[in-house]
């Protein structure tokens, strides 16, 4: 074998392929992000996480004080649902506007 270059690993050669696909499909490959960008994320996730912390202590509160009625603790476990989806909602879509540049 004359050719100096070292072999490639199986998921070097796929990832080529991916790209390659994409490429091809005229997908655009993403950019790294910037330092600011990079920031700004974290920042995003730190504020996410804290709003999850909050509304898990609130849900313990609220827990307590519904006493085993499973009613309540039916409905309680909904809304912590909700919130939290809501949250990581959010926390997703503020990202995705990061790594497009808004």
């Amino acid at each position: 074998m004359a050719d100096d270059t070292p072999l490639k690993s199986a998921y070097d050669l796929a990832m080529e392929r991916l790209r390659r696909k994409d490429r091809d499909e005229g997908l655009e490959e993403s950019k790294p992000l910037t330092e600011a960008q990079k920031q700004r994320i974290s920042e995003l996730r730190r504020d996410a996480n804290a709003k999850l912390a909050e509304i898990e202590i609130l849900h313990r509160k609220d827990l307590e004080a519904a006493r085993g009625d499973p009613e309540k603790l039916r409905d309680l476990e909904k809304k912590q649902q909700i919130d939290r989806g809501r949250v990581e909602s959010r926390l997703e879509s503020a990202v995705e506007k990061v790594h497009r540049g808004d």
